[in-house]
């Protein structure tokens, strides 16, 4: 196992050198876009496509998963993620890309995600050892972080001196490098039965949902991590940068260095869960760590009105969440058999990452016309909230910042109170 696990960490910087080639893609491509037809929706779209199959193939993959080669399920997933990155490429330099080709690309590597994602859970927990599942969640989350600090830095440079064809060929090649990696390097076991019970792909979800349904407690904290990544999407992922370009006027700089203190508090927050030292319960990791970021930092993005103040509230919000991921990690990892892991973990990722394309298109509403409009009236709530959060354009969507803190933080506390939770 220890000789394996150290294969695990080449193939976890060969996955981050991967990521930052796919992030690198993502970012060119929303670049592209939005050259091509300046509409905010046009970006919406293109993670909405990403998600929306995701969501629903993953509900009845499970049964697949539980059956499979963990391993031959990764490299086919790779592999067809990477060719569609090829025809992108291939229409680009023919210059006949278009909107809706994205679009289909990114629907297709949602699909190969649902796969993708519960074979790769599985995989790690048969990889690692359980004593080091919170170093490898601060691993992956440091490499997250540090992959959505670098990319856009190297997306943009990159994008301006050799165009999108020079990012996709980068993508490609890193995706070439992690490919043989986990071919040749990682050894995945697999206790596949060899003759498998032929099962209804449908017999396979309903299997997942009724094993969470026996355990309540697994259940309610994938219920909290689907409404952190609402919140997630109602706010940071949606409105942060035009709330902060329409309070600073215009000011890209100021966006630049907010969002990179947010990477970096992440990264921190990965490198200290990494060092295998934190020593509180999986349900506090989760909880607090939860509320102390909606309380410290969506409140204060919504009460700060320069680059500092916005920057305090990133770092805020941002280095509990390796400690969120870590908890999770450890509560599912110990508590689901084996056997139903991937069922478990393909209906986890349709229930969990359901709330995002619903966070992602309600945000821009809410904040175009509900926030927006009802913060340039006149009355005697818009005369408090102006004192807490200023005039003017941005001042809307900063109080949904001020309610995403409130309503976050107190559901947090609450769940964390639930016995259930905590006898995790």
């Amino acid at each position: 196992m220890n000789s394996n696990f150290k294969r695990y960490i080449i193939f976890w910087l060969s996955q981050a050198l991967s990521q930052l080639g796919s992030s690198m893609t993502t970012f060119a491509l929303i670049l592209w876009a939005y050259t091509q037809k300046g509409t905010a929706m046009t970006v919406s779209l293109m993670t909405f496509f990403n998600y929306l199959p995701y969501i629903i193939l993953s509900l009845f993959v499970g049964t697949f998963v539980d059956n499979h080669s963990k391993k031959k399920i990764m490299l086919v997933s790779d592999s067809i993620a990477a060719i569609c990155s090829l025809a992108i490429l291939c229409l680009n330099i023919g210059n006949a890309l278009q909107i809706w080709h994205i679009y289909l690309v990114n629907m297709i590597i949602g699909l190969m995600g649902a796969f993708q994602d519960p074979a790769s859970d599985v995989a790690l927990g048969k990889v690692v050892p359980k004593e080091k599942l919170e170093q490898i969640s601060g691993m992956n989350s440091f490499s997250d972080n540090l992959v959505a600090v670098l990319s856009p830095v190297f997306a943009a440079s990159l994008f301006a001196f050799g165009g999108l064809k020079l990012i996709l060929i980068i993508d490609l090649l890193s995706f070439l490098f992690a490919f043989l990696i986990l071919l040749f390097v990682l050894k995945i076991p697999d206790d596949i039965p060899q003759k498998a019970e032929k099962k209804s792909v449908f017999i396979g979800c309903k299997e997942g949902l009724q094993y969470l349904k026996q355990h309540n407690g697994i259940f309610l904290v994938i219920i909290t991590m689907a409404v952190l990544n609402f919140f997630s999407r109602l706010t940071y992922e949606n409105i942060l940068s035009p709330m902060i370009l329409s309070r600073s006027a215009n000011d890209s700089v100021t966006l630049g260095i907010v969002n990179a203190v947010m990477g970096i508090g992440g990264i921190i927050g990965g490198i200290i869960v990494s060092s295998g030292k934190i020593k509180a319960n999986s349900a506090k990791m989760i909880y607090i760590s939860a509320m102390l970021s909606f309380l410290l930092g969506d409140i204060m993005m919504g009460l700060g009105r320069n680059g500092i103040a916005w920057s305090l509230a990133g770092l805020a919000a941002s280095l509990p969440i390796p400690f969120i991921n870590a908890g999770q990690m450890v509560i599912l990892y110990r508590n689901i058999p084996e056997d139903m892991k991937g069922r478990i973990f393909a209906v986890r990722n349709a229930v969990q990452f359901s709330s995002i394309p619903l966070g992602i298109l309600l945000g821009g509403l809410l904040a175009d016309y509900v926030f927006e409009p009802f913060m340039l009236t006149q009355n005697p709530i818009t005369q408090v909230l102006h004192k807490l959060v200023g005039e003017g354009a941005g001042s809307g969507m900063a109080v949904m910042f001020l309610c995403t803190g409130i309503l976050g933080s107190l559901f947090s506390f609450a769940f964390y109170q639930r016995k259930d939770i905590r006898d995790l």
